[in-house]
């Protein structure tokens, strides 16, 4: 929502479905009821949304109503859509794959997608193919846990290999 809410005298309808402080509903109340209940209590009478006629409002404190608008507009942004990285070793043993698996299910449950990691180093750029036995080892441990799909398959980059993987 970008623009302020309607408050008490700014509300335009003949009626309103009401919502009282507790969260009870009131049911259908003349505007002039509503807000003259609403000041009774020492509150505001607030538009929550005009797009069901009558609209709905809300008896509460206008402040903390835009306080809540604004930490629920701040948890909707900073949850799920990242993107987070798993970084494989070439040595690496079977339960640190378990490991590695299980952080990525945790992630997809986030709502994150996964970049999967092989950094290779000096000699081991040259066994390529073992590399990619390990990462198809770690996809296999993944599946077993959780359904996922590829995003981007994998792929040879210069200091090793890379995909992203995202949750079915």
């Amino acid at each position: 929502m970008n623009s302020q809410p309607l408050i008490n005298r700014q509300i335009r309808a003949k009626e309103v479905r009401l919502v009282d402080e507790t969260g009870k509903q009131a049911g259908l109340v003349p505007l002039e009821a509503a807000i003259q209940m609403a000041q009774e209590r020492g509150l505001d009478l607030i538009q929550v949304t005009e797009k069901v006629d009558p609209p709905v409002c809300k008896i509460m404190d206008f402040g903390k109503y835009l306080y809540q608008l604004k930490k629920k507009e701040k948890g909707a942004k900073a949850k799920g859509g990242g993107i987070k990285g798993i970084r494989l070793g070439f040595n690496m043993a079977s339960h640190d794959l378990n490991v590695r698996a299980q952080q990525a299910e945790k992630f997809f449950k986030e709502g994150d997608r996964v970049i999967i990691e092989m950094r290779l180093k000096g000699r081991e750029k040259a066994l390529g193919e073992f590399a990619k036995e390990k990462i198809k080892k770690f996809l296999e441990l993944l599946q077993v846990l959780i359904p996922y799909k590829i995003e981007r398959e994998l792929k040879r980059d210069p200091r090793g290999f890379s995909m992203i993987i995202a949750k079915k």
